[in-house]
């Protein structure tokens, strides 16, 4: 009975490290960025990053490149036989 113990506290040890070694880190980073986003300064400061890009984009002349004009005119093109 006291080796059955010990072997059973040494694999829940053992499970405990391994978890926090792989998975652990992830699910941290991953609560620390929905954290950030739930909050109300991370939601303004999404928002002033989104404003900032529109506004890059809007300077340019060319947003996309001839590649990414065809295809994206292509796709728009198909959605818009399939509606009908």
């Amino acid at each position: 009975m006291k080796q059955y113990i010990l072997k059973l506290i040494f694999a829940i040890f053992a499970i405990i490290v391994a978890y926090e070694f792989t998975i652990g880190k992830e699910v941290k980073k991953i609560n620390q960025k929905a954290s950030f986003i739930l909050t109300k300064e991370g939601r303004k400061d999404g928002i002033e990053k989104i404003k900032k890009e529109m506004r890059r984009a809007i300077k340019k002349e060319n947003y996309l490149d001839k590649d990414e004009r065809e295809r994206l005119k292509a796709f728009i093109n198909k959605i818009q036989s399939e509606l009908k």
